[in-house]
């Protein structure tokens, strides 16, 4: 059985001087990229950060972004260290969506530890959308380049029998844009998590804020349309967020995010060292926000996350306790999938190289391909 692990218990267990990684495996500055200002993974990022500059004399700055590519090209091209990202980790380790280009294709990619969330579509209260279904005429956002919030409102959607066609999609430039316009006006609905500061701002505002159950898991027939978007959502009851409490909750999707994420090629000592001061300054960041304690290293150190865990992370997690044998089975999986995807990307693009496939032709080739070898 899973311990539940404490910093008293870490500390106990002699953990945090002979048995840890030195302070000097930590780097002396560090680059993260995260979801743009006004987002929770900004707002916990930076909390992070700053526990680490105080605790580790390490310095380290922020890079925010609002699209999927703009957080992880930072990444690929070393610019950014480590991403706080959310479901863009899965579909750029699937070359899904803007990662089917050419230029980019399977990301191989690790996670350290990533927290338990929701996300759910928050609703102006004053336009009158009570249920998912309401959502049909209208005004609901789409951020650009932006597949891992659009994938989860296109699923939200899917749940009640609606598409993007059944709406009017209003194009943001950015996800804090998103929330953004459900305070201005300019949209009525918007996909997010519950503890965005632009959210508080919205519940505060004379518009207020309106949070639609998603149907219960026991409908299935609604999670089989949801599944049919996209597989890796389940749903969860949400206390915690702008407009919920205990006494006022609602039932949305559950996943992770945001998840720290690496290449796979980073020291394993460093990813340690890491994993060991986030884990071990918990006490730090924890009252930051009201999501903050599920950074918990008990919920936050586990599967599954939307890649593999990195050696560095599992070797910590595991000498404190928190790593088990299944989620080692759990790891080996994962790591199995990944790299069926890396070897089918090379083979379709053999086969397009041997088959004169236009440039313009290789993600509808590629969506096929996937289709036929891996989905």
């Amino acid at each position: 059985m899973k311990k539940n692990v404490t910093l008293a218990g870490i500390v106990a267990a002699g953990l945090i001087s002979a048995g840890t990684a030195a302070a000097s495996d930590l780097p002396r500055s560090m680059v993260w990229s995260s979801y743009d200002v006004g987002s929770s993974g900004y707002v916990e990022a930076s909390a992070i950060a700053d526990a680490l500059s105080r605790a580790e004399n390490t310095r380290i700055r922020i890079m925010p972004s609002g699209t999927a590519i703009g957080r992880m090209l930072p990444m690929r091209t070393g610019r950014v260290d480590y991403g706080f990202l959310a479901n863009e980790v899965w579909f750029a380790t699937e070359a899904l969506y803007d990662f089917a280009a050419q230029e980019w294709g399977p990301q191989d990619l690790r996670v350290l530890l990533g927290r338990p969330a929701s996300f759910g579509m928050a609703v102006a209260g004053d336009a009158g959308i009570e249920t998912l279904e309401d959502l049909r005429g209208q005004r609901v956002a789409y951020v650009q380049a932006n597949p891992s919030v659009n994938i989860k409102v296109e699923a939200m959607l899917a749940l009640a029998g609606l598409t993007w066609d059944d709406v009017d999609r209003v194009v943001v430039p950015s996800f804090a844009a998103s929330t953004r316009g459900l305070i201005e006006g300019t949209v009525d609905a918007a996909g997010t998590v519950t503890t965005g500061a632009n959210l508080y701002e919205l519940e505060s505002s004379p518009r207020g804020i309106v949070w639609p159950d998603l149907p219960p898991d026991s409908d299935t027939a609604a999670w089989d349309r949801l599944r049919e978007v996209a597989p890796i959502f389940e749903a969860m009851n949400e206390t915690i967020g702008a407009g919920l409490s205990k006494d006022n909750p609602a039932i949305l999707m559950s996943y992770r995010y945001p998840m720290v994420t690496v290449y796979a090629d980073r020291s394993e000592e460093e990813i340690y060292a890491l994993t060991r001061a986030v884990v071990e300054h918990f006490d730090l960041y924890s009252d930051v926000s009201a999501a903050m304690p599920r950074w918990h290293v008990d919920v936050a150190g586990t599967p599954p996350t939307d890649a593999p865990f990195h050696e560095g992370a599992i070797r910590y997690l595991h000498e404190i306790g928190v790593w088990t044998e299944a989620h080692d089975a759990w790891n080996a999986e994962r790591l199995e999938r990944l790299e069926q995807v890396i070897a089918e990307w090379e083979r379709a693009q053999d086969a397009a190289l041997e088959e004169q496939v236009p440039g313009n032709r290789w993600v509808a080739f590629w969506e096929e391909w996937r289709a036929e070898n891996l989905d």
